[in-house]
């Protein structure tokens, strides 16, 4: 691995974990690794440019056929996919569908950049992953023997064991928090090769276990707010992302576009950062 690399543009594509679901700013937008980390390469490059096209709840195929070729027109330094894991977490999962889905997009994504980027994607200690745990690990089977053929880089957080932490995850269960997806962020940036800033896999100090009445509070909660509209999404045939796309694509001309920051030195959000029209 090449230490002390430089990056000069990155494209993020997949669901929302990257688009960055529940890492949530002040004006209501959402943040997450794939920003966290543009922010931290872009003081590195100036001249720093970045898409994010990963939209919430879009499965694999979804994933390629709107998201892949726009990303491969870019012709980043560096591209991330993540995909496949709302397919596993559907009642009714076709893992040959999703292998062969997958594998169209890391054979679409490999010539378009420099460095592609895969995940084995982090999952919340508790009975949902327990129940699925199978199909993730066919997935990240996967994404391991697709990386070793394509020559792609792998950031292993199904292995790390501080990932799990419920801690780390949000009231819905689904997303990481704000301090998850800063870690997420630091496992990229060393896996290409750049020096690290911090431990990513440090566990968070034990919590004190909530009494048994907030327990139950809390996991209604949980399931009037957040199970029951996901289940009935899925009765229903509709997704949270339907209607969306990307930050950084636009429907109306049907392609991406990229950003950059308006100051190298203080990037800020990316929400602040100023369109530069064209892919490539």
């Amino acid at each position: 691995m090449e230490m002390n690399a430089s990056y000069t543009s990155l494209v993020a594509v997949g669901d929302s974990f990257t688009e960055g679901m529940s890492d949530l700013l002040p004006d209501g937008s959402y943040r997450g690794w794939a920003d966290v980390l543009a922010g931290r390469l872009a003081v590195l490059s100036p001249g720093f440019r970045y898409a994010n096209l990963a939209v919430r709840g879009k499965l694999i195929r979804q994933i390629v056929a709107e998201q892949v070729d726009a990303a491969a027109a870019m012709q980043a330094d560096v591209v991330t996919l993540v995909g496949g894991l709302n397919d596993t977490l559907r009642p009714k999962c076709d893992m040959g569908m999703v292998r062969g889905q997958l594998e169209e997009a890391v054979e679409r994504l490999a010539p378009s950049c420099k460095k592609l980027v895969l995940m084995r994607s982090p999952g919340r200690n508790g009975p949902v992953m327990e129940r699925f745990r199978p199909r993730m690990e066919e997935l990240f089977s996967l994404v391991g023997e697709l990386a070793d053929r394509h020559g792609a880089l792998v950031v292993d957080l199904y292995g790390a064991p501080a990932l799990g932490d419920p801690q780390l995850w949000d009231v819905d269960r689904l997303h990481l928090t704000a301090e998850g997806h800063r870690r997420v962020a630091e496992a990229v940036w060393q896996r290409l090769g750049l020096p690290p800033e911090h431990d990513w896999q440090t566990p968070l100090p034990a919590a004190v276990p909530p009494r048994w009445a907030i327990r139950r509070v809390d996991d209604l909660r949980f399931a009037r707010q957040h199970l029951a509209p996901w289940i009935g999404r899925r009765l229903t045939g509709r997704s949270s992302g339907d209607g969306r796309t990307g930050a950084q694509f636009s429907a109306e001309l049907g392609k991406a576009f990229w950003v950059t920051p308006q100051d190298v030195l203080a990037p800020g959000p990316v929400a602040t950062w100023r369109r530069v029209d064209g892919a490539g």
